[in-house]
């Protein structure tokens, strides 16, 4: 077992759980209570738990977005699914707006390494993905970043990306629902991506179907007013069929 696939195993205890014991995990992973103590204290760093005497407890409030570190552990499949279809979208030659998001991540994971664009990364995580791109002219907005979710957000964010005009912008989302729309947990984030869907041509939203049927706290936009979604291959057809009644078109990505 590998130190990362340790890792998702002991998330997915404390989530499933709310409290963990590192003897029961070291028991458990068959591995040393040290090992576990060592694993925690990483986790914690990251922001996917937090220690407390003995072993750890959840951090994951049900009012608020996980944390990056939780969810680049989640539905990973599914946004590995997502990401090859979504990346297949972009030609040369486009300018693209890439939002901050584990899925938007993915996405860039699965662009071809000589593809040309001019990028615009709304995260620190996106543009270290771009960097060493040999064709992408990669740009960043400047602004405040937030702590372990490394994305720009802030007025100075919205300023840059509101003075520049794109051929498409990917965004994650929190919520995607037919009657509430797209939707985000936290306002600061939902400003960013309302200028970046505005300043677009082609608006694309990339969500794993754990997203649909559900609706967060800030509304980003009317369904009608996304052009493409690109989801996995759980999706529930009925909520599939509704959305491309209202005219979205919707990729369901298959393995």
């Amino acid at each position: 077992m590998t130190r990362e696939e340790r890792h998702q195993l002991v998330c997915d205890a404390v989530q499933a759980a709310g409290r963990v014991r590192v003897a029961d995990l070291a028991s458990r992973l068959s591995v040393s209570e040290m090992t576990i103590r060592r694993d925690l204290e990483d986790l914690e760093a990251r922001g996917a738990l937090t220690r407390v005497h003995g072993g750890a407890v959840s951090n994951i409030s049900r009012s608020f977005e996980p944390g990056f570190a939780v969810r680049s552990m989640q539905h990973v499949d599914a946004k590995r699914q997502i990401g090859v279809a979504a990346a297949g979208l972009l030609r040369d030659g486009e300018t693209v707006i890439i939002d901050a998001g584990t899925t938007t991540l993915h996405v860039v994971r699965n662009l071809r390494r000589d593809i040309r664009i001019r990028a615009l990364a709304l995260s620190l995580f996106i543009a270290d993905e771009l960097a060493d791109m040999p064709n992408v002219t990669l740009m960043l907005p400047g602004g405040q970043v937030r702590k372990h979710e490394r994305s720009f957000v802030g007025p100075v964010t919205t300023a840059m990306v509101e003075q520049l005009t794109f051929d498409t912008t990917f965004v994650t989302v929190g919520g995607v629902d037919v009657e509430a729309g797209f939707t985000e947990y936290e306002f600061d984030d939902a400003e960013t991506k309302k200028a970046a869907l505005k300043s677009a041509r082609r608006k694309v939203v990339v969500a794993d179907s754990s997203k649909l049927g559900a609706v967060s706290f800030v509304r980003l936009s009317r369904t009608s007013d996304i052009d493409i979604l690109v989801t996995d291959s759980g999706a529930p057809a009925d909520t599939v069929d509704a959305l491309r009644a209202v005219g979205v078109d919707v990729i369901v990505a298959r393995e």
